[in-house]
């Protein structure tokens, strides 16, 4: 896969503690994935360490194949859930010529909330987010995830926004709530790093 989503989880075990969730990207043939995968390090009594790699299975509001979107995990309550967003998708088939097959546009700005324990996928509409950028960098800390830049197809920009995304998980339903911080920049394609517990480094990028 290229272009993938990847973020890294904690297991409630031992042999669990090192794990990655990845969702979505190209695949070699130039078609996009919608499918989420969980992989972890295994430790054989051999002292040998392995990959083991596990397709995972969602019902409910499964977000389509696309790339270039981002995958983070939140800590609500003592609960956890993966949160994705963003990402360009190939156009619908209904829509395709043979001219442009593969012509891609902005996935929609949903914002999907992944229960991983109960297979389960959620879609949230806020009316901050306008547009379904692309390439954006997001990093998360305990139950929020920051959402900066990114690229908008459908007008060529890169707005120099900065989201802030906070997640409520309580006993029923979860809350989903979006805020437009100052302080935004306008950059795309970046890497973003957390080097303490309030410290991120941002690197490279449009």
């Amino acid at each position: 896969l290229r272009y993938p989503a990847v973020c890294a989880v904690r297991g409630r075990t031992e042999s669990e503690k090192c794990q990655y969730v990845i969702h979505g990207g190209k695949t070699p043939n130039n078609e996009l994935s919608d499918k989420i995968y969980v992989m972890g390090i295994v430790c054989k009594p051999s002292k040998k360490i392995t990959f083991k790699c596990t397709e995972k299975e969602l019902v409910g509001d499964v977000p389509e194949a696309r790339y270039g979107h981002t995958i983070n995990t939140v800590h609500s309550r003592g609960k956890s859930m993966s949160v994705i967003f963003g990402g360009r998708s190939y156009i619908p088939l209904g829509q395709r010529t043979t001219e442009k097959w593969n012509s891609v546009v902005d996935c929609m700005p949903h914002v999907f909330l992944v229960d991983f324990e109960f297979g389960c996928c959620t879609s949230y509409i806020l009316p901050e987010l306008q547009d379904g950028l692309s390439f954006h960098v997001s990093i998360a800390r305990n139950d929020t995830i920051y959402i900066l830049g990114g690229h908008s197809l459908e007008n060529n920009i890169r707005p120099p926004n900065l989201y802030r995304l906070k997640i409520d998980l309580p006993l029923g339903s979860p809350s989903v709530s979006c805020t437009i911080l100052p302080g935004g920049i306008s950059v795309s394609s970046a890497l973003v790093t957390q080097t303490g517990d309030k410290e991120f480094v941002m690197v490279g990028g449009y």
